[in-house]
């Protein structure tokens, strides 16, 4: 996705201001310029499902954003300036997501700002549940659990998250991590409760916006193997990984690369060291093709952090680690 392919309708009013006769008035934007622009959001998000978030991705996801500012002040209707706007912050958020995936965290929460503000503008409250939920993750990247947990409240909070209970749902999930990291076994526990509770109520076959097709009934088990895993219930949490690998849709390709992972933390925390190694190696066929997102390389750190913990002198341990330098410096 480059820059220009946003901006082609620009490049054709450009190739007619040449015709013999011009008309100057300003074109009116409406609802189809809003469903193109629309478009451009889900060729993003299956992007991101595959590869993961990387700086190509934000860079278009921040003209995504500029293209749709631009045609705010030619907007048909109020109407259409809030959907304007809403699709702006959804291509901020795409690019907070991307830095947030990338490990570039200062960028990330430089976007997730101008995306709540003009979630704001638009008054759209699923964008507002999605850079909630955003900031929860980037709060947990930076290690500050409490504005993660607070993150999480303010997601519930959204009128969409009272509304809608497949929202409610992902709001609970995402405050269910921010209390596992915190240590609060009763809190996450209860959490997770909500959110499945959510989720069972939650219609089929609802439409809604493509960031956040990633969440189900997959997600939230892959959630409740992070969450068992970070209170010390490391049986439950390999469980849970087996559960959610067997129904995360393959085209989610970086999404089960992290459950492996997860799969891989939750073996070597039973001691089972060469199931996890193994396990952890398949991570780097599941993303051969792609370099390994910032998110994820920092994931495989914490793995290899606690394997030369658990077993620093094991000759898998060594080969792992080889492979994992190996892995590092082709990304």
């Amino acid at each position: 996705m480059r820059r220009r392919n946003f901006f082609s309708a620009t490049a054709g009013t450009a190739v007619a201001v040449v015709a013999p006769v011009v008309d100057l008035r300003p074109t009116s934007v409406g609802t189809s310029d809003v469903i193109r622009l629309r478009s451009g959001l889900d060729a993003l998000m299956a992007l991101d499902a595959s590869r993961g978030g990387h700086e190509g991705l934000e860079r278009a996801a921040l003209a995504g954003a500029d293209d749709a500012l631009g045609k705010v002040k030619r907007a048909a209707s109020q109407r259409i300036r809030q959907r304007l706007f809403a699709v702006a912050a959804n291509y901020m958020s795409t690019a907070a997501w991307a830095a947030i995936d990338g490990r570039q965290l200062d960028r990330a929460q430089a976007r997730l700002d101008r995306a709540l503000y003009l979630a704001g503008m638009a008054k759209d409250p699923v964008v507002e549940l999605r850079v909630w939920n955003s900031y929860a993750m980037l709060a947990h990247q930076r290690d500050k659990f409490t504005d993660a947990v607070d993150a999480g409240y303010a997601a519930q909070a959204t009128a969409i998250a009272r509304r809608d209970p497949f929202y409610g749902s992902l709001a609970h999930a995402r405050t269910a991590v921010a209390h596992a990291n915190l240590g609060d076994r009763q809190a996450a526990i209860r959490s997770l409760g909500y959110a499945q509770e959510s989720l069972s109520k939650a219609p089929d076959g609802e439409p809604r916006p493509s960031w956040v097709t990633f969440y189900g009934a997959s997600e939230l088990t892959a959630i409740r193997a992070i969450v068992r895993d970070r209170i010390g219930d490391a049986a439950e949490s390999e469980a849970a990984s087996h559960q959610a690998l067997a129904t995360i849709p393959k085209t989610f390709r970086r999404n089960r690369a992290l459950a492996t992972t997860r799969l891989a933390l939750a073996q070597l925390h039973q001691r089972e060291i060469e199931r996890a190694c193994t396990t952890a190696s398949t991570v780097f066929e599941l993303m051969s093709g792609n370099p390994i997102p910032g998110r994820m390389r920092s994931l495989l750190g914490d793995y290899y952090r606690d394997l030369i913990t658990l077993a620093p002198d094991t000759v898998v341990a060594r080969e792992w680690g080889d492979r994992y330098r190996s892995e590092w410096s082709r990304a």
